[in-house]
């Protein structure tokens, strides 16, 4: 079940008596026990019927008590165990008693177990048990080239519009950390009018990532084989090195050139966008980069990516050239 048949059906009250949250990205999993916690009970019930536990300060003991309680003056009690990774839970998963809880859980209560940055183990009786009482949800991180239609969708959710290029500018400078994109989104949206489409402009004065030298603007200006433009960037690139680390530099210009690489073997680029993972709207740059570097060039363009990468950590190099300089070094390599 993906998040957002999970969210349409809690949004509906159609409850589940026992939800296991799980998998190595938190924020869907703070999503769901929030919606659940918002929807389940009002206010005035909360009162009485929310128990909130944390994993490392209670047990399966505990909170099979609370769970067997039954709700007062309310049709249900709710009752969450946040940092549910931290339960030690060892025995505790084969225990009869537990599991005779599980197997029939109380419909008048709904336990939510929000187990973060892990998979819990699908093997386990335990687990069964809950995928048939109740709901299991995967919470999976979003792969890197998602990142940007992810942010598309966040914005629109929230009713507003982002440029394809600025919810890319996003993705490659604030990385895949939902919760923070979704706060820096939060904290924009409260500064650009209502119908506004959102642009780089806004981007810049609002979360601080400069619209004309970031790694965008760099794979644009490569592409596009234009020293000045290049060697502009990287200039700012070298005289701001916290604001564009060299790992994440190089690591974004190694994805470019390898969609690049995949894009001239591509038979069919009508095809190009969903094979290279990324929105059609950018697919006339790769056009121009694939008529201004052959495929061998490409080859020859990652090989200098690595060498550089190797460099900046220290190995073959006297460990005295700066950052600053292996990218300008890296930037000429790629342009002659």
């Amino acid at each position: 079940m993906t998040i957002t048949e999970l969210s349409k059906e809690i949004k509906a009250r159609k409850f589940k008596p026992v939800y296991l949250l799980h998998g190595e990205e938190p924020y869907f999993i703070d999503q769901i026990t929030d919606l659940l916690e918002q929807t389940v009970l009002t206010d005035a019930e909360k009162g009485f019927n929310l128990t909130v536990l944390y994993g490392k300060d209670t047990d399966m003991s505990t909170i099979l008590n609370a769970s067997k309680r039954y709700p007062m003056m309310s049709e249900y009690q709710l009752v969450i165990v946040k940092e549910a990774q931290d339960l030690k839970w060892g025995k505790e998963e084969e225990n009869e008693h537990v599991l005779a809880y599980f197997e029939k859980p109380f419909a008048s209560t709904i336990l939510v177990l929000a187990y973060k940055y892990g998979n819990y183990d699908k093997r386990k009786k335990l687990y069964k048990h809950i995928d048939k009482s109740g709901q299991t949800f995967l919470s999976e991180p979003i792969k890197d080239y998602k990142l940007a239609p992810w942010i598309e969708e966040l914005i629109k959710s929230k009713g507003a519009q982002i440029a394809p290029q600025a919810a890319l500018l996003m993705a490659e400078y604030l990385g895949s950390d939902l919760s923070k994109i979704a706060n820096e989104t939060d904290k924009m949206l409260l500064n650009i009018a209502k119908g506004t489409i959102i642009n780089s402009d806004h981007i810049q004065e609002n979360i601080g990532i400069s619209k004309d030298y970031n790694v965008f603007e760099l794979q644009n200006a490569l592409a596009k084989r234009d020293p000045l433009k290049s060697n502009q960037i990287i200039q700012y690139f070298a005289d701001n090195p916290k604001s564009n680390p060299m790992v994440v530099v190089l690591a974004n210009l190694n994805a470019y050139f390898t969609k690049l690489l995949k894009y001239h073997a591509l038979p069919n680029k009508g095809n190009a966008a969903k094979e290279l993972g990324v929105n059609p709207y950018f697919l006339k740059d790769y056009d121009i980069a694939a008529r201004n570097y052959p495929p061998q060039k490409v080859i020859q363009i990652i090989s200098y990516l690595r060498e550089c990468d190797i460099k900046s950590k220290g190995v073959d190099s006297s460990g005295n050239v700066s950052d600053g300089l292996l990218l300008k070094e890296l930037i000429f390599k790629i342009l002659h």
